[in-house]
């Protein structure tokens, strides 16, 4: 199954949280942050949101940094992701 955003959506795969720290220490668990970098999995069409031109400029493949809690979280044949606005994405990572 595959998922088509709609709009100015992006879907995105969270990229994992590393298990150890730059020192070497291993995290357990509980103690990993939520990650807040992602792959880009799927871009919308663009077009009229709002009365304004969305022009979209992410592309699949592209990392982003996205805030904590943005986005809404789905599971399609066992593999969460998450669906976004553009405009929610922070920065894009090089």
């Amino acid at each position: 199954m595959t998922i088509k955003p709609l709009s100015d959506r992006i879907v995105i795969k969270m990229i994992e949280a590393e298990e150890k720290t730059k020192s070497g220490i291993i995290l357990a668990g509980a103690a990993k942050e939520k990650p807040e970098i992602a792959e880009v999995v799927a871009v919308g069409p663009g077009g009229m949101v709002d009365g304004k031109e969305v022009k979209m400029t992410l592309k699949v493949g592209d990392k982003v940094l996205i805030s904590k809690y943005a986005g809404t979280e789905v599971k399609v044949d066992g593999v969460e992701y998450s669906i976004l606005r553009q405009s929610d994405v922070l920065a894009i990572v090089e």
